[in-house]
């Protein structure tokens, strides 16, 4: 398995380019701000050829490059109906004005080639089963992708602003809910193995077992206390 990220643009936001090896098909998770250039040094860097692009969520931060990236390679965008309007309206999304300076730096609107991603399902491209799963909190649409364990891997979860190491997604802008993510949280990361490696949308990886035993959020959740936790502020 290869899995290169790097992280991108104003918000710091982590790209993944995951494949089975190098010099084969693969998915490009998040394609931010300021990713396409990133995209085309690590395609040619390990040989890969993207079939599709899959999206934790809307927001900007996290979506600003797929368009370029989609466009240049003839290749899908997957999102969840609930955040595909971000694409289009990107400043809607967030409640409010980027300016100019960063305006002018995006590709606002949809790829050509859009499909949407469901609760449940599991997605066969690049010769991997990426499993989805609704994660509602930090916007409605936010997904998480999972790949099981494989003989030279553990199980890894790429969530997205669900979950960070030592804390979580905010959820202060349109469409967020504390209370959801919350239930996310409990729903989503709970039940998983602890050995699992979460590679999240901001900041450095971490495993399912160190936020379960650390992370104050998670650690609430798990023991029903989740209600009296205050949401912070962090990813875009």
């Amino acid at each position: 398995m290869l899995i290169a990220g790097f992280p991108a643009g104003a918000w710091g936001t982590n790209c993944y380019l995951v494949a089975p090896a190098a010099g084969e098909e693969c998915v490009i998770i998040d394609p931010g701000h300021q990713a396409a250039q990133g995209v085309e040094d690590a395609l040619r860097k390990h040989r890969l050829k993207p079939v599709a692009v899959v999206l934790t969520h809307g927001h900007i931060d996290h979506c600003a490059s797929v368009v370029p990236v989609c466009g240049a390679h003839d290749v899908p965008a997957w999102i969840h109906p609930s955040d595909r309007y971000m694409m289009s309206d990107p400043e809607k999304a967030l409640g409010r004005s980027f300016g100019a300076q960063i305006m002018g730096e995006l590709t606002v609107g949809e790829p050509d080639d859009v499909k949407e991603l469901t609760d449940g399902a599991t997605l066969a491209l690049a010769g991997m089963e990426l499993t989805v799963s609704h994660a509602p909190g930090h916007t409605k649409g936010s997904v998480t992708f999972g790949l099981p364990e494989a003989e030279d891997i553990p199980p890894i979860l790429f969530s997205g602003d669900l979950l960070f190491a030592g804390s979580v997604g905010r959820t202060d802008l349109p469409g967020g809910s504390h209370a959801e993510l919350l239930e996310s949280l409990g729903r989503v990361c709970l039940p998983l193995d602890d050995s699992t490696v979460v590679l999240s949308g901001h900041g450095s990886q971490t495993t399912i077992g160190q936020e379960r035993a650390t992370n104050p959020y998670l650690r609430q959740v798990a023991a029903g206390l989740g209600e009296g936790i205050a949401s912070p502020r962090r990813g875009m």
